[in-house]
Parts: structure tokens; sequence; C-alpha cells
């Protein structure tokens, strides 16, 4: 499984993306939103989700694992595959989907390309009550520093499980309070190396 890709983006369209990662250009299915916070040149973390079908191997990217998991979810619901899934974030963020069927908000869901009624009807009897912990983790990480979410997502870019991260943010953030030194003024690269040092003790530790 395939989970996430970093690396300069080479080519970039509305719908899809080619990232270099180790010299090899994988073409990624995204949205028209998240395109447009992307730009070529520049490197950028995507958590993916690969689809295998019989004729071809599909990598959709988000921005953020939140996006990732709604994804997965809303392929649950009787009729809808990774297309329409797609078109759901593409219209739809985490909240406003969890609002749309906590609210029973047919309308909302129907402003999504290839949904009616009876479609928008099915997502909220088969999503009600699922999507509060996905909301909850979304609502959570956006109250983070921009510096220490661009940290976590190179860390995991980089092999590193999501508590494993955690926790060494949480030990450089320790060491920085101690030498009395500002997260936010420290480039991304130099936090980077110090949070691997960091992480590289705690599992040596385990």
């Amino acid at each position: 499984m395939i989970s996430s890709l970093y690396g300069p983006i080479r080519n970039l369209r509305i719908d899809h993306a080619i990232i270099d990662v180790g010299g090899v250009g994988l073409s990624v299915t995204i949205t028209p939103a998240t395109s447009a916070r992307l730009s070529v040149g520049n490197d950028a973390q995507l958590f993916t989700a690969l689809v295998v079908r019989e004729d071809s191997l599909t990598l959709f990217g988000f921005l953020d694992e939140t996006s990732r998991s709604l994804f997965e979810l809303v392929q649950t619901v009787s009729g809808i595959g990774p297309r329409v899934a797609m078109s759901i974030l593409g219209v739809l963020s985490p909240d406003d989907l969890a609002s749309a069927v906590a609210q029973e908000n047919i309308a909302a869901i129907e402003r999504v390309p290839g949904i009616g009624r009876k479609g928008a009807q099915r997502l909220i009897l088969e999503l009600k009550g699922k999507l509060n912990e996905i909301s909850v983790a979304h609502l959570s990480r956006t109250h983070q520093p921009a510096w220490r979410e661009q940290l976590s997502s190179a860390l995991m870019g980089l092999g590193f499980s999501a508590r494993e991260a955690d926790g060494a943010i949480g030990n450089l953030v320790t060491q920085l309070r101690a030498d009395d030194e500002d997260p936010a003024k420290i480039e991304l690269g130099e936090l980077l190396k110090r949070a691997l040092a960091s992480g590289a003790r705690g599992r040596n530790a385990l």
C-alpha cells in the first residue's frame, strides 16, 4: 500500500499532479482544491489511496489524512466509487459533509456531480453517526501551528507513523523550550533535522 508521497511537483493540472519520488514520476488524481494549493517545482506531501482495478492502478492524493479517510469512508456507501468520492471531496469539506449528514441536508449533498436525491438520501442513511470522529480529528489538526503540520507531514513522508511523528515533535518542542527557541522562526529543514534526531532517540529507547 502506498500511503503517502513526498517530492517535487513536476506537472500539475486541475485534476492530477505528477510528483517526483526518487526519480520516478507518479501520477496522482487530485481535486481542484488540492491542485490550487500545489505548484510546479515545489515539494509537496500527499496522503494517498491506491485503487486497484483489473485494467488499472490509480493513486488518489490528498493534502491531509482526514480527507483520505473521508475518501475511503464514503466509498462504503452503496453505489459510490472512487470517482464520485473525489467529486464529494471537491465540493464538500469533511466538516461540511459531517454537517450535511447530521442535519440530513439533502440539498447540500445534491450539489455534488453524480449524486441525485436518492443517492444523497442513501449517503445520509449509511454515514449517519460515522463522521463525528473524522470531523473532530480534522478540527483538532486545523488548530495546530503551520510549522507543526508541515513538520508532521515531512516526518510521515519519511516513514514515521503519526504517533512516532507526534512523539518526535513533542521531544523537539521540549528541547526548544529549554533553549528558549521559537519553532516558528526556525526553517523547516532544520526542524526536520532536529526532529529526526529526537525520533531516533525515542525509537532506540523502546
